[in-house]
């Protein structure tokens, strides 16, 4: 069992993030500026955002060095460790190899940081004061608070209601960050304000919460805004995590032929896979990238690949993403952090040209993988990251009843410490599943069809 755990020496973490637009970024359909109907501009982009990640944001260089201040922060937990999981075999009697990569050894317990840490640093070299953002499990939340906290940033957080009430505990987090944290839809903005007025018991959502946060920071001089998936620059930041697992591979002689991770807006998917896809576009490799969402919630599996909002209230620009609408409002799932409309236009691209395999799964069953994996590694899998749990098990049981020795990677993208009430409610048979209504999609998609943009 030499290879039980792949470590890499801080002198071989990457330096230098790797930039997938310099492969893709012709290619790749530009964001859209809602008033003009033109592509964006890095002017628009700067009541919002910093130059420095603007730039990187259009930016087609092949390497981006990381800043030596980010390095130092991320060898707190990086590099991070690539783990074989001979207990799950063991279980499964499956002869397929499976590894994981533990991004939840970081100091918010999640792949989040790698791009917090970034965002924050980029923000406070241009002299920004305060940064507002959403979360939906919190996880995002508690990264930024955290990176805020070490870079002397104020930090307001618009997390969604419903997980708000059903994880306390992250909330709990950011305030030992010094964040403030408030449940979306508020009072305290515009859009929070006309949320409210049409359904006082709004449970919210990511779109909502990112409405609230973008309007906080474009109506204050000294504030900018900072979100933790989707956008180009964030999935950057997180191909540290794909850098490293290409190599931790290599210095045991393994070749992946499956790389799994759940998606939400695509971070933690996309940073583990695109260090891979540029030799899959050119025929090098054949691996399957398989990116899992919530039947409650299925952008990728039964969205429509259109022009959207990124946010409820239409104050972003216009993404070309396969999208369920910018007003559908995801149900009450535990998986806060997989409920947003849309994805990352780089990984819906890459869904578009089927490179980039989806499926969706309910959320007993991802539970039910989720205890087996608990039961077998000793890791408790935050429910986001489970749902990647269950896709590993059925490619491993698929490898049984053919007898294919494939090695199968996914990335283990958060710890379940702060889910430990909708474990209970698993245990008390009190979870539902859900599959968001067909009518109630196409409702949604109908107004995007509707979108200007789209005709």
């Amino acid at each position: 069992m030499k290879d039980k755990k792949v470590l890499l020496s801080e002198k071989e973490m990457p330096t230098a993030w790797y930039n997938i637009l310099s492969d893709i970024g012709k290619d790749l359909p530009p964001p859209i500026h809602p008033a003009t109907g033109q592509p964006v501009t890095l002017q628009d982009l700067l009541p919002i955002f910093p130059m420095g990640l603007i730039q990187q944001e259009v930016s087609t260089e092949k390497w981006i060095p990381i800043p030596q201040e980010v390095l130092n922060v991320y060898r707190m937990w990086r590099p991070t460790p690539l783990v074989r999981a001979y207990e799950l075999e063991k279980y499964l009697a499956t002869p397929a190899r499976i590894y994981y990569k533990n991004e939840s050894v970081s100091p918010a317990g999640s792949h989040k940081p790698n791009t917090a840490v970034a965002q924050a640093y980029y923000n406070k070299i241009e002299g920004v004061k305060r940064l507002t953002t959403e979360t939906g499990a919190g996880q995002w939340g508690s990264a930024l608070a955290f990176a805020c906290n070490i870079f002397g940033l104020k930090c307001t957080i618009y997390m969604v209601k419903i997980s708000y009430q059903q994880k306390p505990f992250r909330k709990s987090l950011m305030h030992c960050w010094g964040a403030e944290v408030h449940p979306s839809p508020t009072q305290l903005t515009n859009a929070g304000r006309k949320v409210l007025s049409q359904q006082p018991d709004s449970p919210g959502s990511l779109g909502i919460a990112i409405s609230e946060a973008v309007e906080d920071a474009a109506t204050h001089e000294d504030t900018k805004y900072s979100l933790g998936s989707v956008l180009n620059h964030v999935l950057l930041h997180q191909t540290i995590i794909g850098l490293e697992t290409k190599k931790q591979l290599e210095l045991i002689g393994e070749t992946p032929d499956v790389l799994i991770g759940c998606v939400g807006g695509g971070s933690n998917f996309g940073g583990f896979i695109i260090p891979f896809v540029p030799d899959k576009i050119a025929g090098k490799n054949n691996i399957k990238f398989l990116a899992v969402e919530p039947t409650a919630c299925p952008s990728l599996t039964k969205g429509l690949y259109l022009y959207d909002y990124g946010d409820t209230v239409g104050l972003t620009p216009f993404l070309k993403m396969y999208t369920l609408g910018h007003t559908f409002v995801p149900p009450k799932i535990h998986a806060g952090g997989l409920r947003y409309h849309g994805d990352a236009p780089i990984l819906c691209y890459l869904v578009n040209k089927k490179i980039v395999d989806a499926v969706a799964y309910p959320q007993k069953a991802v539970f039910d993988a989720a205890v087996t994996f608990a039961k077998t590694e000793g890791f408790l899998p935050a429910p986001e990251t489970a749902h990647a749990i269950k896709a590993v098990i059925d490619e491993a049981l698929k490898c049984k009843h053919t007898k294919e020795e494939k090695c199968i990677v996914f990335n283990f993208s958060g710890h379940g410490h702060f889910d430990l009430s909708a474990y209970d409610q698993y245990f008390e048979g009190k979870l539902e599943d859900f599959e968001y209504p067909k009518e109630e999609i196409e409702k949604s998609l109908h107004q995007i069809k509707n979108l200007p943009i789209n005709k």
